[in-house]
């Protein structure tokens, strides 16, 4: 394991629906920076962030948060201490944009308490990072599928927790939008100091854009380390059966995977 883990998660066992999702699994994840979690579909990507998050309890083995733990945490301690947002977050009645975003702050808000000061704040600083500054009074309903990708990734944000956990936060959204969350997720990483985990897909963008990448295949750890060293072209056979060649694109010098024919 490593030293400096934001989880550390030892000997993992779940089973879910009659399948067997993890048998002994364990792994780390470093505290700072941009994690990805990358591998096929069905590999236990979204369940392993669900496990991370606390709402999904594995039937053995235990996950340490930050050094004590997971299970020992309340669900406002959680909330307090990491930002949740699933693949697809459930459905709420329709209300503003603004309104959805305002219920990032409810674990920090003390019952039947006005919004403060501080949970303005956080609110504004969270619609002007996704653009949606001009959208605060559209109701949901008026809105594209990434465009409420980005109000539910604005509710993330204005929850200000040290630690945030996306299920494949870029579906639903354009290349352009896909490349503007990245680069914030980056700068909030970079600048704010956020420790940052996300299921992606497609690993040219995670090798542009994580320090580091666990890559998952039928529950099973196929290797862990900086982006650079694990997306190889071994690796990719390993977690895809694709064979691929694996070079430096000219501008920012990261892994692009190139499919053979």
């Amino acid at each position: 394991m490593m030293t400096n883990s934001l989880f550390s998660i030892e000997n993992l066992s779940l089973r879910l629906g009659g399948r067997q999702i993890y048998d002994g699994f364990s792994g780390a994840l470093p505290n700072g920076g941009l994690t990805g979690i990358v591998g096929p579909n069905g590999c236990g990507k979204s369940t392993l962030l669900r496990c991370l998050a606390g709402v999904q309890q594995p039937d053995s083995g235990r996950i340490v948060f930050q050094g004590g733990p997971l299970a020992g945490l309340s669900a406002v301690e959680r909330a307090q201490s990491m930002a949740y947002l699933p693949q697809n977050p459930p459905l709420v009645p329709d209300m503003s944009v603004a309104g959805l975003v305002a219920k990032g702050r409810t674990p920090w808000r003390k019952a039947f308490r006005p919004l403060s000061d501080a949970d303005h704040d956080a609110i504004e600083s969270a619609l002007l990072a996704t653009g949606l500054s001009d959208l605060r009074a559209t109701r949901l309903s008026a809105l594209s599928g990434g465009q409420r990708q980005r109000v539910w990734l604005a509710l993330a944000l204005a929850q200000d927790t040290p630690v945030i956990l996306l299920d494949e936060p870029t579906a639903f959204l354009d290349l352009q939008h896909q490349l503007s969350l990245l680069r914030l997720l980056r700068q909030l990483a970079d600048e704010r100091q956020r420790s940052i985990v996300m299921v992606l897909h497609e690993l040219t963008l995670a090798g542009r854009f994580c320090d580091h990448l666990l890559g998952l295949r039928d529950g099973q750890l196929i290797c862990a380390g900086p982006a650079e060293q694990v997306i190889t072209p071994d690796t990719v056979a390993a977690l895809y059966d694709l064979q691929a060649e694996v070079a430096r694109d000219p501008v920012f010098q990261k892994p692009v995977v190139y499919p053979r024919e």
